[in-house]
């Protein structure tokens, strides 16, 4: 294999597993150093680079990078990397003053965005300081989009999202309420530089059985879920049929049990390891008493003198196909039931109100045809991004496309092609602080998950915006941070140095170093002290070392960032070096070193 270019930015970026699954990559390892340090409002501001929301995302994140996290490799359970992202917002210093400078002279370019949501807000949020006006065409009465009206204030209380929103409105961003747009046309005929379409998928898919057109008591979840932030809605039947298993399902079911329903249950059509809700909003639900039914599949609405009284299920299994799809066999039905029924079986996206012959194609889906690294409609100067572009996902994929948006908006205004992408760059930062000390703690801590704490459940249902969990306090959060195994810190090797003593060898507690002679990948992999099973992480291979033209091997599969290589290396070949991912934004020549000092105080 050749020597391993440590100078590229991707290669220990794929190393740090949390940081690389989360699409703004923001700098996960770095901000959970800097709460361990009691810098919450500096961990707050490192968060917000990136994910610009870090107060909304600490509540309501989907988490794919606790997925990732190398801890659930030692005990099964990752960082709770959500909840201290959230620790950091609620604590932090409340004065804005880390926020750009807004230019009092304007670029003269003027940027229209239709809808108020993340992807929307992300781009002013870029855009702003570089000296453009954006204007907000939104229909609603208030900003922030499915973030507003789709997520329960039990769960996101309006304060935080409100304050979130303000920093980016307050940039001087132009913002027209009630204002939908129904014509594309119309809107490309005013004097726009360039337009986003950050619209959402605000569509919610509907159920198409007997009877659903005969009660005014089955609702689409998305839509009554809006209601009921709205306050059009303000009560519930008694026994409440949700149909669907995702993360709005389990909004509709909890604000239910709010409203009056007394008997609400889920209805899933699969079983559980089939359910597209988060694990811990499933538990949620189930800790308030709704009931998951599982392998039920809709057949009818059952109705009495035009009132609905109950739904028709048919039981159903699951099996594989001869396609590898699963297929339903059927074992009878049953009746429930029941006074409300809320559809949330998915969403979809809506574009009537974008005219056929404008010059943006739009493929069998009926979605616009967009370029997945640019966010350029076939329209120049059309940009979509956010749930509008490919359909709904969570809040910080809007937040990435809403960064990358920019980035290509900008070009487009300044006349630079739209591929013309920075790149990612890199710092490598020594950890070290005397012979055996280092700027970061290295010792592996055992302790347990720490569990959120939850409000009381008798309490909870009182109001509408009793917010359910309360965050970490100092014992937990302390306790939480120290299970983070410091991913960003790696094991920086000059082959130069090493004189073959094995020590590191020795010293390592996962087996993850191997100095061997060199070979194809395949063939090394088969010679490393530990199996290298997972070939999606790639394997450490150094230059040709001084002594026996051998090389050091590492897996970095294994590695646990503990720093006893570095330690017990005699000849400094091994040290400790904070890996930095410097990502470029909109007007940035280069990408920009974060704004943080280059070490906390050692933990």
């Amino acid at each position: 294999m050749e020597p391993t270019d440590v100078t590229n930015p991707d290669y220990y970026h794929k190393v740090i597993d949390c940081q690389w699954a989360c699409p703004a990559h923001t700098n996960v390892p770095e901000y959970i150093r800097l709460i361990a340090q009691g810098r919450f409002t500096d961990s707050y501001w490192l968060n917000r680079e990136s994910n610009v929301f870090p107060g909304v995302l600490g509540r309501t994140c989907d988490r794919p990078c606790e997925p990732a996290c190398r801890r659930t490799r030692i005990d099964g359970k990752p960082v709770a990397i959500c909840r201290l992202k959230r620790v950091a917002a609620d604590l932090r210093d409340p004065t804005e003053s880390r926020l750009p400078l807004i230019p009092e002279a304007k670029n003269g370019k003027r940027i229209a965005l239709v809808g108020a949501g993340p992807a929307s807000l992300t781009v002013c949020n870029d855009l702003m300081p570089l000296g453009y006006e954006c204007v907000i065409f939104e229909q609603l009465s208030k900003p922030g989009g499915l973030m507003r009206t789709n997520i329960p204030a039990f769960r996101l209380p309006l304060k935080v999202l409100d304050g979130e929103i303000d920093m980016i409105l307050d940039m001087g961003v132009e913002v027209r309420y009630e204002a939908e747009i129904t014509s594309m046309k119309a809107l490309l005929d005013e004097d726009w530089d360039a337009v986003f379409i950050g619209s959402g998928a605000p569509k919610g898919k509907n159920l198409e059985i007997p009877g659903r057109y005969d009660s005014d008591r089955i609702h689409i979840g998305i839509e009554w879920l809006e209601g009921v932030h709205f306050e059009h809605i303000d009560s519930i039947g008694e026994r409440v049929l949700v149909i669907g298993v995702g993360n709005t399902a389990m909004d509709c079911c909890r604000s239910s049990k709010r409203l009056g329903g007394t008997d609400v249950k889920v209805m899933a059509r699969k079983s559980k390891e089939y359910f597209k809700a988060s694990d811990w909003e499933l538990e949620d639900a189930e800790e308030e008493l709704v009931e998951i039914v599982e392998n039920h599949s809709p057949k009818r609405f059952i109705l009495e003198d035009g009132v609905l009284v109950g739904m028709e299920f048919e039981l159903v299994s699951w099996h594989e196909g001869p396609d590898g799809r699963l297929k339903a066999e059927v074992h009878g039905s049953v009746e429930i039931p029941c006074d409300d029924v809320i559809l949330a079986i998915g969403q979809d996206n809506a574009f009537p109100w974008i005219e056929r012959d404008i010059g943006i194609e739009f493929n069998e889906w009926e979605m616009p045809v967009v370029d997945r690294k640019t966010f350029q409609t076939t329209r120049d100067g059309v940009f979509v991004g956010g749930d509008a572009a490919w359909g709904p996902e969570n809040i910080i994929w809007a937040v990435e496309h809403g960064h990358q948006a920019a980035i290509s908006i900008h070009n487009y205004c300044q006349g630079d092609p739209l591929t013309d992408r920075v790149p990612y760059g890199q710092n490598l930062i020594s950890a070290k602080m005397g012979m055996m000390d280092w700027a970061y703690s290295n010792e592996y801590n055992p302790a347990a998950r720490v569990q959120m704490q939850h409000v009381d459940l008798r309490e909870r249902f009182k109001q509408l915006a009793v917010e359910v969990e309360l965050g970490f306090d100092p014992e937990q959060t302390a306790l939480e941070v120290e299970r983070c195994l410091n991913c960003d810190l790696q094991t920086d090797f000059t082959a130069p140095l090493c004189i073959e003593c094995d020590a590191c060898i020795d010293v390592c507690p996962v087996d993850c170093l191997t100095i061997t002679w060199n070979g194809l990948e395949e063939d090394l992999r088969t010679r490393l002290r530990a199996d290298a099973e997972n070939l999606e992480q790639d394997l450490y291979v150094s230059d040709a070392l001084p002594q026996t033209g051998r090389v050091m091997v590492k897996d970095e599969d294994l590695c646990v960032h503990c720093g006893l290589c570095a330690d017990r290396c005699p000849t400094a070949a091994f040290d400790m070096r904070k890996s930095e991912l410097l990502i470029p934004y909109a007007g940035e020549a280069s990408p920009s070193r974060t704004k943080q000092a280059p070490w906390p105080a050692q933990v």
